[in-house]
């Protein structure tokens, strides 16, 4: 028999199954035989499974075969199982990030099991989000009925000695074990593993807590999923292994020869594609869409699309076009120089790492043009896991001129500086989130004498009442008003924002289940500080901006309309004089 076979291994299917048969008898003949066979397999992981290894899909029934079928690899498996086998060896973290039925959780459990089969001494760690995903008897989901199904494909004289209890898999005659458990927030605390593997990741609720409790328990953890939004931790963790050159296995959906049968390029949805969506389109792949119920089944289910696969509050499309007609780079990077205790601006300080960016031009003798400005802001606690922003808006331009983001600055320190800010821009209207950091930053805009603030108002009466209390409060529905007029404007061209930044953040809010509107990132952060109401980012100053330029208009042509000496006219000259009484105070 050959040392090494795979070279050999037949593709087709009936070619395939007599190749397999003609080993089957060569080992249940001959023990020389069947120990050359079972060193190949050792040797060799594709060998083994072309050849050993028999899948199930029961879809099979519909078409009068049978729903057992050998496991015939295509190129995209190969490359995949030995990428795994791969980060193993090297005990490195690995992503899989798939279109549905490409076979992923397949893969990683082939790799265990061969491994668990030919090596000694080895643990792995099969882990899903329900207990019954992982081994429940008679049940195709589960994981260990997979690897049972395996072993029930194969010849006597190769397989080992075996112990089988719920949740374990013992090999008996090297030592080696597949154990399994559900995602709590403890899985895998003190244990060691070879490798851990997290199935359909992006489902788990509680996958920080998960990536934390496995993080020491072994330096091979597999993480593989459908994309399923960006408020998870399956996203957030692939992305960061991206951004630092990790293993990430992309297996979409044209790699899978059957599937990309028939494969064309859609050249407008080339364009708009998101995601692995690159325009690719073929005649399953047009049939899957017309079953879909909607475009997010598709974006989870196919396209490894991110944004696409939640329920994303922002028009994309309206998103896309503002990108290409007016996102710019700034004409001028920054730094306000100012005097801290005063908050009041000395000049600007040019450099090109600066933080405040400007899309108008300052004269010579460096101040703005004349001009009515908004200053908006969304206050992080510095902490360095979000950012604060500062958003400066122009009523004449009806645009974000002007933007300051630091992840590191304190709530008291960015109230000074948004004081010297709106006074550099003339006096502006000051207005900022008064939620969690937020507070601290209008404690010390009050104790600086800041007077030209936004003052809360009741959005749901008729009146607009305004209140006392400054800064604007966020809740539930006022934030899901915020934006759904942010929206409006920015698809109708009333708010331009030539900030890339700000409008790709727009992309990130989400519907939640509650019927709330959230950034999906904060949906699972990791630091406290940077969940929900603390979450600062550009979208929410934008949008505030945005709500202080609209405001402006609205006073203004109110005001034009009113009769003279009607009970409007009293009202608001009576607010007048409360604004007029209040501004003394400071």
């Amino acid at each position: 028999m050959p040392s090494s076979g795979y070279e050999l291994v037949p593709k087709g299917l009936r070619e395939n199954l007599a190749f397999r048969r003609k080993l089957v008898l060569a080992g249940s003949n001959s023990e020389d035989d069947a120990t050359s066979l079972w060193t190949m397999c050792a040797r060799d992981i594709l060998f083994y499974v072309n050849t050993f290894v028999f899948t199930y899909d029961p879809r099979l029934v519909g078409k009068n075969q049978t729903p057992a079928v050998p496991f015939i690899t295509y190129p995209f498996q190969d490359t995949t199982l030995l990428e795994i086998n791969d980060a193993i060896e090297c005990q490195e973290d690995i992503g899989v990030e798939k279109s549905r039925d490409m076979g992923a959780s397949w893969m990683f459990l082939l790799v265990y099991e061969w491994r668990f089969h030919f090596k000694d001494h080895q643990r792995f760690l099969c882990v899903s989000r329900k207990e019954e995903l992982v081994d429940k008897t008679g049940d195709p989901k589960a994981l260990f009925w997979k690897i049972d199904f395996i072993h029930l494909g194969q010849p006597n004289w190769l397989l080992p000695a075996m112990t089988r209890n719920n949740l374990h898999i013992g090999n008996d005659d090297n030592g080696s074990v597949i154990d399994g458990e559900s995602t709590t927030g403890d899985v895998a605390r003190g244990d060691r593993c070879t490798s851990i593997m997290l199935d359909e990741f992006a489902s788990v609720e509680d996958g920080g807590h998960v990536l934390r409790a496995t993080r020491d328990a072994s330096g091979c953890r597999g993480f593989n999923s459908t994309a399923k939004g960006q408020g998870n931790a399956f996203f957030q963790q692939l992305d960061k292994m991206k951004q630092t050159g990790g293993r990430v296995i992309t297996l979409h959906w044209p790699l899978h020869p059957v599937k990309a049968e028939g494969l064309w390029i859609d050249e407008d949805s080339r364009h708009k594609g998101r995601g692995e969506n690159k325009g690719e389109r073929s005649p399953w792949f047009d049939g899957e869409c017309k079953r879909a119920a909607h475009d997010m089944e598709i974006a989870q289910e196919l396209s490894i699309d991110y944004l696409g696969s939640d329920y994303v509050f922002f028009d994309l499309a309206d998103l896309s076009r503002i990108k290409r007609e007016w996102c710019t780079e700034p004409v001028l990077r920054t730094e306000l120089d100012y005097d801290v205790e005063r908050c009041e601006a000395e000049g600007l300080a040019h450099t090109a790492d600066g933080r405040l960016h400007l899309w108008i031009p300052i004269s010579p003798d460096g101040r703005p043009p004349q001009d009515e400005y908004v200053v908006a802001c969304d206050i992080a606690t510095g902490t360095g896991a979000s950012q604060s922003v500062i958003s400066i808006g122009s009523k004449r331009l009806r645009k974000k001129i002007g933007v300051f983001r630091s992840n590191m600055i304190r709530p008291e320190e960015l109230a000074r500086l948004a004081v010297a800010i709106a006074r550099f821009f003339g006096d502006a209207l000051l207005i900022w989130e008064a939620n969690g950091p937020g507070r601290n930053f209008g404690d010390v805009v009050v104790e600086v004498g800041y007077s030209n603030i936004f003052f809360r108002v009741n959005e749901l009466s008729i009146s607009k009442k305004q209140s006392d209390i400054p800064g604007w409060h966020s809740t539930k529905d006022t934030k899901r008003a915020l934006l759904g007029n942010y929206r409006r404007a920015l698809a109708k061209d009333q708010f331009i924002n030539p900030s890339l930044p700000g409008i790709n953040e727009c992309a990130s809010y989400i519907f939640t289940q509650a019927g709330s509107v959230e950034h999906s990132r904060a949906l699972n952060a990791e630091d406290p500080s940077a969940a929900k109401d603390n979450h600062g980012d550009e979208c929410i100053a934008d949008a505030l901006c945005c709500k202080g330029l609209r405001l402006s208009d609205i006073t203004e042509k109110v005001e034009d309309d009113i009769p003279e000496g009607s009970m409007m006219a009293r009202r608001l000259a009576h607010r007048r004089e409360r604004a007029a009484d209040t501004a003394d105070l400071w």
